[in-house]
């Protein structure tokens, strides 16, 4: 037999099976053909297909989480820089209101402190 047929006789022996999308005709393989071989390798590209649809899903899933929780973070720190806002704010009024109920009270009689002592004498 010439090295030509001897060719053509072995790829009768083998079919192409694609190991990525169709589109991309740079990744092919031989495999040799056997009934049984073609729907366990069928079986296992659903498997294969499968298994990615559900991580793709997963991962997917754990994004729009973490964007989530990331929003959640960003308004959790508007509120609290607010509140502190809220809290200086109201630490500052009553620092006056504290200043203004010590100047009433020292200009007051009914507040002014009295000496016991002097007057017992």
């Amino acid at each position: 037999m010439d090295g030509s047929s001897r060719k053509e006789k072995e790829d009768s022996n083998f079919t192409n099976i694609s190991l990525v999308d169709d589109t991309d005709h740079s990744s092919r393989i031989l495999h040799r053909k056997s009934k049984s071989f073609l729907p366990k390798m069928m079986s296992a590209d659903m498997d294969v297909d499968a298994e990615n649809q559900v991580e793709l899903e997963e991962k997917t899933r754990l994004i729009n989480q973490v964007l989530e929780l990331q929003h959640t973070l960003e308004d959790l720190s508007a509120r609290v820089d607010a509140v502190k806002e809220e809290n200086l704010k109201l630490k500052s009024e009553n620092q006056v209101l504290g200043q203004y109920i010590e100047n009433l009270m020292s200009a007051s009689s009914v507040f002014q402190t009295t000496d016991t002592k002097s007057k017992r004498k």
